[in-house]
Protein backbone atom coordinates (compact mmCIF):
# COMPACT_ATOMS: atom_id res chain seq x y z
CA UNK A 1 0.00 0.00 0.00
CA UNK A 2 1.35 3.91 -0.62
CA UNK A 3 0.43 6.44 0.88
CA UNK A 4 0.61 10.35 -0.36
CA UNK A 5 0.76 12.88 1.75
CA UNK A 6 0.35 16.45 0.01
CA UNK A 7 1.41 20.28 0.14
CA UNK A 8 3.68 19.60 3.25
CA UNK A 9 5.43 23.12 2.81
CA UNK A 10 6.77 22.74 6.24
CA UNK A 11 7.58 19.23 6.27
CA UNK A 12 5.90 18.56 9.60
CA UNK A 13 3.13 15.67 9.17
CA UNK A 14 5.36 12.94 10.25
CA UNK A 15 6.47 14.84 13.30
CA UNK A 16 2.86 15.93 14.39
CA UNK A 17 1.45 12.27 15.15
CA UNK A 18 2.34 8.80 15.13
CA UNK A 19 2.90 7.38 12.03
CA UNK A 20 4.49 3.66 13.08
CA UNK A 21 1.38 2.06 12.60
CA UNK A 22 0.70 3.58 8.93
CA UNK A 23 4.43 2.93 8.60
CA UNK A 24 5.10 -0.62 8.94
CA UNK A 25 2.08 -1.35 6.25
CA UNK A 26 2.62 0.96 3.84
CA UNK A 27 5.14 2.87 2.10
CA UNK A 28 4.84 6.65 3.09
CA UNK A 29 5.90 9.68 0.57
CA UNK A 30 5.68 13.08 1.25
CA UNK A 31 5.16 15.90 -1.22
CA UNK A 32 6.41 19.85 0.37
CA UNK A 33 5.42 21.32 -2.79
CA UNK A 34 2.17 22.51 -4.43
CA UNK A 35 0.64 21.25 -8.00
CA UNK A 36 -2.05 23.37 -9.23
CA UNK A 37 -2.76 21.86 -12.48
CA UNK A 38 -5.27 19.12 -12.31
CA UNK A 39 -3.85 16.92 -14.83
CA UNK A 40 -0.93 16.52 -13.09
CA UNK A 41 -2.51 15.95 -9.59
CA UNK A 42 -3.58 12.82 -11.12
CA UNK A 43 -0.73 11.98 -12.52
CA UNK A 44 1.23 12.41 -9.28
CA UNK A 45 -1.81 10.52 -7.35
CA UNK A 46 -2.18 7.36 -9.10
CA UNK A 47 0.01 5.04 -7.98
CA UNK A 48 -1.04 6.09 -4.45
CA UNK A 49 -4.00 4.14 -2.61
CA UNK A 50 -4.32 7.24 0.43
CA UNK A 51 -4.10 10.07 -0.38
CA UNK A 52 -3.57 12.55 2.96
CA UNK A 53 -4.35 16.26 2.22
CA UNK A 54 -4.49 19.44 4.11
CA UNK A 55 -7.21 21.28 4.74
CA UNK A 56 -8.15 23.79 1.39
CA UNK A 57 -5.12 23.46 0.27
CA UNK A 58 -4.49 20.72 -3.40
CA UNK A 59 -8.74 20.49 -4.59
CA UNK A 60 -9.45 17.00 -4.95
CA UNK A 61 -13.00 17.14 -7.23
CA UNK A 62 -15.08 14.91 -9.11
CA UNK A 63 -12.60 15.10 -11.94
CA UNK A 64 -10.09 14.49 -10.77
CA UNK A 65 -10.92 11.83 -7.94
CA UNK A 66 -13.01 9.36 -10.74
CA UNK A 67 -9.32 9.61 -12.58
CA UNK A 68 -7.97 7.79 -9.71
CA UNK A 69 -8.78 4.34 -9.90
CA UNK A 70 -6.36 2.85 -7.14
CA UNK A 71 -7.85 5.35 -4.65
CA UNK A 72 -9.24 4.05 -1.57
CA UNK A 73 -8.85 6.53 1.03
CA UNK A 74 -8.67 10.31 1.30
CA UNK A 75 -7.85 12.02 4.88
CA UNK A 76 -7.77 15.14 5.55
CA UNK A 77 -6.74 18.45 8.22
CA UNK A 78 -9.36 19.33 10.14
CA UNK A 79 -13.29 18.78 10.93
CA UNK A 80 -13.93 19.25 7.16
CA UNK A 81 -12.81 19.81 3.83
CA UNK A 82 -14.73 21.68 1.02
CA UNK A 83 -12.11 21.23 -1.32
CA UNK A 84 -12.56 17.30 -1.38
CA UNK A 85 -15.96 16.36 -3.22
CA UNK A 86 -17.23 14.06 -0.60
CA UNK A 87 -20.34 12.97 -2.92
CA UNK A 88 -17.79 11.74 -5.88
CA UNK A 89 -15.71 9.96 -3.39
CA UNK A 90 -18.32 8.02 -1.78
CA UNK A 91 -19.89 7.06 -4.87
CA UNK A 92 -16.04 5.54 -5.98
CA UNK A 93 -16.52 3.65 -2.75
CA UNK A 94 -13.69 5.48 -1.13
CA UNK A 95 -13.29 6.61 2.23
CA UNK A 96 -12.91 9.80 3.01
CA UNK A 97 -12.18 10.77 6.92
CA UNK A 98 -10.90 14.22 8.72
CA UNK A 99 -9.12 14.59 11.60
CA UNK A 100 -11.27 17.18 13.71
CA UNK A 101 -9.39 20.16 15.15
CA UNK A 102 -9.38 23.08 17.62
CA UNK A 103 -10.34 26.79 17.01
CA UNK A 104 -8.58 28.10 20.04
CA UNK A 105 -5.16 28.15 17.89
CA UNK A 106 -6.43 30.44 15.15
CA UNK A 107 -8.26 32.87 17.50
CA UNK A 108 -4.87 33.61 19.34
CA UNK A 109 -2.50 33.93 16.11
CA UNK A 110 -5.71 36.47 15.12
CA UNK A 111 -5.17 38.53 18.12
CA UNK A 112 -1.49 37.93 18.67
CA UNK A 113 -1.10 39.70 14.32
CA UNK A 114 -3.92 42.20 15.81
CA UNK A 115 -1.44 42.96 18.79
CA UNK A 116 2.05 42.84 16.88
CA UNK A 117 0.16 45.39 14.03
CA UNK A 118 -0.67 47.57 16.58
CA UNK A 119 2.35 47.88 18.42
CA UNK A 120 4.69 47.13 15.61
CA UNK A 121 6.39 44.41 17.30
CA UNK A 122 8.32 43.67 14.10
CA UNK A 123 9.82 46.83 13.30
CA UNK A 124 10.20 47.60 17.09
CA UNK A 125 12.56 44.28 17.60
CA UNK A 126 14.43 44.95 14.63
CA UNK A 127 15.17 48.54 15.65
CA UNK A 128 16.64 47.13 19.18
CA UNK A 129 18.31 43.96 18.06
CA UNK A 130 20.23 46.48 15.50
CA UNK A 131 21.31 48.14 18.68
CA UNK A 132 18.52 51.17 18.46
CA UNK A 133 15.47 51.64 21.02
CA UNK A 134 12.01 52.36 20.78
CA UNK A 135 10.64 54.10 17.39
CA UNK A 136 6.55 53.98 18.07
CA UNK A 137 4.12 54.89 20.68
CA UNK A 138 1.96 52.06 20.79
CA UNK A 139 -1.60 52.54 20.82
CA UNK A 140 -4.26 51.62 23.43
CA UNK A 141 -6.77 49.06 21.63
CA UNK A 142 -9.67 49.74 24.38
CA UNK A 143 -12.13 51.67 23.77
CA UNK A 144 -11.51 51.09 19.55
CA UNK A 145 -13.61 48.73 17.47
CA UNK A 146 -12.89 44.97 16.29
CA UNK A 147 -14.30 44.68 12.86
CA UNK A 148 -15.08 40.78 12.18
CA UNK A 149 -16.72 39.32 8.93
CA UNK A 150 -18.23 36.14 10.04
CA UNK A 151 -19.54 35.48 13.24
CA UNK A 152 -18.93 31.48 13.26
CA UNK A 153 -17.22 29.49 15.63
CA UNK A 154 -13.71 31.36 15.19
CA UNK A 155 -15.11 34.70 14.10
CA UNK A 156 -17.46 34.86 17.67
CA UNK A 157 -14.65 33.59 19.55
CA UNK A 158 -12.38 36.51 18.38
CA UNK A 159 -14.96 38.48 18.61
CA UNK A 160 -15.79 38.05 22.40
CA UNK A 161 -12.51 40.00 23.11
CA UNK A 162 -11.40 37.88 26.22
CA UNK A 163 -7.91 39.67 26.14
CA UNK A 164 -8.90 43.18 25.15
CA UNK A 165 -12.71 43.30 26.74
CA UNK A 166 -12.87 47.05 26.52
CA UNK A 167 -12.62 46.63 22.95
CA UNK A 168 -16.10 46.66 20.87
CA UNK A 169 -16.83 44.45 17.64
CA UNK A 170 -18.58 45.13 14.41
CA UNK A 171 -20.23 42.26 12.63
CA UNK A 172 -20.52 43.53 8.85
CA UNK A 173 -22.01 40.75 6.78
CA UNK A 174 -24.80 38.62 6.19
CA UNK A 175 -23.35 35.31 6.74
CA UNK A 176 -22.54 33.87 3.10
CA UNK A 177 -25.13 32.24 1.10
CA UNK A 178 -24.55 28.52 1.99
CA UNK A 179 -22.74 28.48 4.77
CA UNK A 180 -24.24 27.43 7.90
CA UNK A 181 -22.26 28.07 11.55
CA UNK A 182 -23.22 26.34 14.97
CA UNK A 183 -23.79 29.70 16.17
CA UNK A 184 -24.89 32.70 14.15
CA UNK A 185 -24.90 35.28 16.99
CA UNK A 186 -22.26 36.13 19.24
CA UNK A 187 -21.84 35.05 22.87
CA UNK A 188 -24.14 36.17 25.32
CA UNK A 189 -23.40 39.82 26.57
CA UNK A 190 -21.20 40.78 23.61
CA UNK A 191 -21.69 44.26 22.10
CA UNK A 192 -22.17 43.83 18.43
CA UNK A 193 -22.82 46.63 16.36
CA UNK A 194 -23.89 45.50 12.81
CA UNK A 195 -23.10 48.20 10.04
CA UNK A 196 -22.76 47.72 5.96
CA UNK A 197 -18.57 48.92 6.46
CA UNK A 198 -15.31 48.47 8.53
CA UNK A 199 -14.82 52.44 8.01
CA UNK A 200 -14.50 53.34 11.66
CA UNK A 201 -12.39 49.68 13.02
CA UNK A 202 -9.33 49.88 14.19
CA UNK A 203 -8.98 46.15 13.25
CA UNK A 204 -10.68 43.66 11.04
CA UNK A 205 -10.55 39.92 10.83
CA UNK A 206 -12.65 37.68 7.93
CA UNK A 207 -14.10 34.14 9.19
CA UNK A 208 -15.28 32.35 7.01
CA UNK A 209 -14.85 29.30 4.67
CA UNK A 210 -12.73 29.30 1.43
CA UNK A 211 -15.08 28.52 -1.19
CA UNK A 212 -17.00 29.81 -4.25
CA UNK A 213 -19.13 31.55 -2.52
CA UNK A 214 -17.16 33.36 -0.76
CA UNK A 215 -13.95 34.06 -3.14
CA UNK A 216 -15.44 36.74 -4.83
CA UNK A 217 -17.12 37.56 -8.58
CA UNK A 218 -14.64 36.09 -11.37
CA UNK A 219 -13.17 38.48 -13.97
CA UNK A 220 -14.15 37.85 -17.26
CA UNK A 221 -10.88 39.44 -18.52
Amino acid sequence: MRVAILDDYQNVALSMADWSDVAARAEITVFNDHLADPDAVVERLAPFDVVCVMRERTPLPRDVIERLPRLKMIASTGPFNAAVDVAAAKERGIYVSTTGGYVESTVELTWALILATARRIVDESVSVRSGGWQTTVGPQLGGSVLGVLGLGRIGSRVAHGSLLPAMRAENTSERPSGLKAKSSSPPKGLPVCVSKTFETTYAKRDSFILSRSTSGPKSNS
